[in-house]
Parts: C-alpha cells; structure tokens; sequence
C-alpha cells in the first residue's frame, strides 16, 4: 500500500472522531489560538514532513494512524492547563478519548509518550527511534511561525501574562529556537526548510520592528498603531472573549495604518 492510501486510510478511521471528541471537550472561544484549526494545521504539516521523507526512514505501515491521533489531541490539554507543560492534561484527555472508542491504552502508549513530551522546547531528546514525538513536536513548531504564528504568540503569551515590554524578545528567541531545530532535524528536506524559512521570517521580522516601536509607543491610549497596535488588539481581543473573526473584521476601522491592515490580511490569508 502506497504512503499517500495509508494516510487516507488513517484519515477515514480516526479524523471524523477525533475533531468529534476535541469538539466535546474544548472551549474555542477560551483559547481560539489552539483550538481545532491549529489541531487541523499541524495535521497538515505532519503529512507535509511524512511526505517527502525517505520510505525506509519510518514505519509508514502504522506512524500515520498513530501520528494523526498525537497531532489531534496534543494540545487539547490546554483547555484546562494553559502553561508551558500541557502536554501532561493533553495525555489525560488522550487516555479519555483511548476508551471512549475502545482502543487499548498500553497498545498507544507511544502516542501518550509523544503528546505528554511535545511541549518541552528544549530539544534535549535527539532519539532516532522517536520518530513519532520528533514529527508531531516539529509540526507542532511550524505553525508558530507566519501571520498565524504571530497571533498565536502573542495570545498565549498575554494570557500568560507576560509583560509586553518583554514579549517581543522573547518570541523571537523561542521561535528561533523552533526554527532552528526543525532546519537540524530535517537538513536533508532542503525545499521545505526554504519554505518554512519565509514564515519564520514574518515573524521575526515583526517582533523585530515591535521591539523598535516599543521605545516611542504608548499602551492604553485606546489608538493602537503599528506594530505594538497588533499586540494591544490581541489583547482587547483576549480581554473581552472575543472571537478571531471578530477581530478580522477590525480592518475597516484601521485602513491608514498599514502595518495593521497588512497583518489582518496576511492572517485571513493563511486561515484560509
């Protein structure tokens, strides 16, 4: 059986009751930045990877079954754990959603392993044989990066309170930290790093700028501009409970400032 028939295969079995148990327990509107889109997304990178990567590199004869799962459920966690090590809370609920469709915990306990461990951005663990973590973990990584990763940082990031004089640098520093992984762990898919390259770059170039505006710009003023502006939407957003599309919808209201309307653009563009 070809690559492409197993992944459907895996698609057909688990993608309809997975999006259906995520649903059931996850509250979009609490933390629309790692909600089923971002779950969808990484599913898609992960496929994207599974792809190009020389055959005799994996066991494509089960990873994609078990990958699909992993990258559906590794953030649900975060519906209740919102800090840095979700990946425990995501096990959790992974283990929920084992039984509730009758699949035996000690036979995916390779996919608990991943889900509990994708959340430690420190790389330390470089096996060859943990092909599955090594996947999901990078996928994971790419969508942090674009328009989208913009907006995904910085909300969680305000969530977790993190002081917006210190945002700019430290997203720049753990994006980097991502990007550079993923360029060390796939070196031989020297296309895809090309592609992903531009996307780290959207982001770094942004908080690059975010930083140099912080100098002159001033919080609360209920006049958001540039590039902090984009931050302090995201906060009002995050404030309010407000939707993503709601926030889209912004545009009209700043159509003179372009660094806000370029950035609403550029994210409608990518969710599409």
């Amino acid at each position: 059986m070809s690559l492409s028939a197993i992944i459907k295969a895996a698609e057909d079995q688990y993608k309809q009751i997975l999006e259906d148990f995520f649903i059931s327990v996850y509250d979009e509107k609490s933390l629309p930045s790692h909600g089923l889109d971002h779950h969808r997304r990484v599913w898609e990178y992960a496929k994207e990877i599974l792809e190009l990567l020389p055959s005799d590199n994996l066991r494509f004869s089960v990873l994609p079954s078990r990958l699909i799962v992993a990258c559906y459920l590794h953030d649900i966690g975060m519906s209740v754990d919102r800090g840095e090590r979700h990946g425990r809370q995501s096990r959790v609920f992974c283990t929920m959603f084992l039984v509730k469709n009758n699949l035996s915990e000690s036979t995916w306990e390779d996919v608990l392993e991943a889900i509990e461990n994708h959340d430690k951005k420190e790389y330390e663990d470089k096996s060859e044989n943990n092909d599955l973590l090594t996947i999901l973990a990078v996928s994971d990584d790419l969508d942090a990066f674009g328009f989208i990763g913009i907006y995904r940082y910085i909300e969680i990031y305000l969530i977790r309170r993190t002081d917006p004089m210190k945002i700019g640098y430290l997203i720049r520093e753990n994006a980097e930290t991502r990007f550079e992984n993923f360029e060390e762990t796939f070196s031989v898919l020297r296309p895809l790093i090309a592609k992903h390259k531009q996307r780290f770059k959207i982001i770094d170039n942004f908080f690059s700028k975010y930083n140099e505006q912080l100098t002159s710009y001033r919080f609360g003023t209920n006049n958001p501009t540039g590039y902090c502006g984009v931050l302090e939407l995201i906060l009002n957003m995050v404030i309010n409970n407000a939707e993503l599309k709601e926030f889209l919808e912004e545009k009209s209201r700043f159509r003179d400032d372009l660094v806000i309307t370029w950035f609403i653009e550029g994210l409608k563009h990518e969710l599409l």
